[in-house]
């Protein structure tokens, strides 16, 4: 099983300047196989704004340079300070479950070091210059928007070794545009750690996090950058109920194009109201 990428990609022709062009390609192998507990998570209703607001950023754990702004917790602020970098980490912590989050990041403010991403709560929040603070140690994963590189242990790698490639099906010339949001999908049952943009599936870009409690994260550079997390939702590792395998099934059956009319199905309503998650 594969499914079939398409998006934005930048090459660089021969006389330096920047192309875009589209590109389709289909991707084969068991880190590109959209996990089917993530498109059953995709498929509930969205968090609560309660439950969002508990999984938000956190006010007391970031650095001195950024705050949590008044009027819209989900949102934080950097201050414009010169040759600092600096991070937020989020409320919560993921031991086990499925979990997912988008963060909406304007591709105007990222800068030259935008990293998002997961960290124990030993990873440092603040490093003086400019610098890919998520994933510089061992404490931390992340995911450079600018760059599409992965960064984890960053200062103990060898000069000689680059940082991978994300997407990995990326040619050397070229580099993938993200879009203003993106969705980061931690699995603390399988470890993994995984990306979706534009609905597309990205594929595993950390293994071996099991283990660990790991919050959301990201680190900045730009002045009065305004990164804000929104909680999708979770789901527990037990095995799921029938009923709610059963509903899956039938959304899936009725397809994109039918699943906002299942009022008018010859249906008893409590049927109806429970295949809507009423």
């Amino acid at each position: 099983m594969g499914q079939k990428i398409s998006g934005s990609i930048k090459s660089v022709d021969v006389r330096g300047e920047p192309s875009y062009r589209p590109v389709r390609r289909e991707l084969r192998g068991p880190d590109f196989c959209r996990p089917p507990r993530l498109d059953l998570l995709l498929d509930m209703p969205p968090a609560t704004s309660e439950t969002q607001l508990r999984h938000a950023w956190n006010p007391d754990d970031r650095s001195l340079n950024v705050f949590v702004k008044e009027d819209d917790k989900l949102t934080f602020h950097r201050h414009p300070v010169a040759q600092s970098t600096d991070c937020i980490r989020g409320k919560v912590g993921y031991t086990r479950g499925l979990h997912v989050w988008r963060i909406h990041w304007p591709a105007r403010q990222r800068g030259t070091h935008a990293v998002v991403g997961v960290a124990t709560a030993e990873a440092p929040l603040h490093s003086v210059g400019y610098t890919a603070l998520v994933g510089s140690d061992s404490e931390s994963w992340g995911w450079d928007l600018g760059r599409n590189r992965l960064y984890h242990d960053g200062k103990n790698r060898p000069v000689s070794m680059s940082a991978p490639t994300y997407p990995c099906f990326l040619e050397p010339d070229e580099s993938f545009v993200l879009p203003d949001s993106l969705t980061v999908i931690l699995d603390m049952d399988e470890g993994t750690l995984s990306f979706m943009v534009d609905g597309q599936y990205l594929g595993v870009a950390f293994r071996g996090l099991k283990g660990k409690r790991l919050y959301p994260i990201v680190s900045a550079v730009w002045g009065h950058c305004e990164v804000a997390i929104r909680y999708v939702n979770g789901l527990d590792p037990e095995p799921l109920p029938l009923m709610d395998l059963c509903r899956r099934v039938a959304r899936l059956a009725l397809g994109r194009e039918r699943i906002h009319h299942i009022d008018t199905l010859p249906l008893p309503q409590t049927l109806k109201n429970y295949l809507q998650y009423q």
